[in-house]
């Protein structure tokens, strides 16, 4: 179990796996009134798609990577519904993904990152563990990711060690 989810294999024969959620990421789709379990699995692709461009995905690579899972910006789903305004306007809302467009880029182009609930809920270590087990590896096997995610780690260790500092030092 990684990040909430439950990767398994489903048919070793052609090597389909399925995503089975356990715990983790708070995202329900309540603010929506939809139900949001399968929902989590598409998020947790996405953030892996923008760890692993360099925290910043465009929204081209990261269709590249949903169209392989049957998903298609303005083709109804029928577990997701419309999944564009998923991505666009439902995650972003919730805080989990950043959507904004890119100053520089001709033609316009548009880019993903992490949003201010993804980092508080999950850490780059989970992801990356997450994509190297659908990769079938370990995550030093992504080198780079890998020492990011050990930064990542230590800085939120830090943080929590600080935070709880200066909750004890005002008492």
């Amino acid at each position: 179990m990684l990040f909430g989810l439950d990767l398994k294999e489903v048919d070793p024969t052609n090597h389909c796996y399925g995503i089975f959620i356990t715990s983790g990421l708070t995202y329900d789709g309540m603010m929506h009134g939809e139900a949001g379990v399968p929902k989590v699995g598409i998020l947790i692709l996405i953030l892996g798609v923008i760890f692993m461009k360099g925290n910043c995905a465009t929204e081209e690579e990261v269709w590249e990577v949903l169209n392989v899972t049957g998903l298609y910006p303005g083709k109804k789903h029928f577990i997701f519904g419309e999944p564009k305004q998923l991505i666009t306007e439902d995650f972003v809302r919730e805080g989990y993904l950043e959507f904004r467009q890119v100053a520089s880029a001709d033609p316009a182009q548009s880019e993903f990152l992490w949003g201010p609930r993804a980092h508080a809920e999950t850490t780059k270590m989970k992801v990356l563990k997450f994509i190297a087990k659908v990769h079938g590896t370990d995550p030093s096997s992504f080198p780079s990711q890998y020492e990011e995610a050990l930064q990542d780690e230590k800085e939120k260790a830090q943080a929590r060690i600080s935070a709880k500092g200066l909750r004890h030092s005002k008492f």
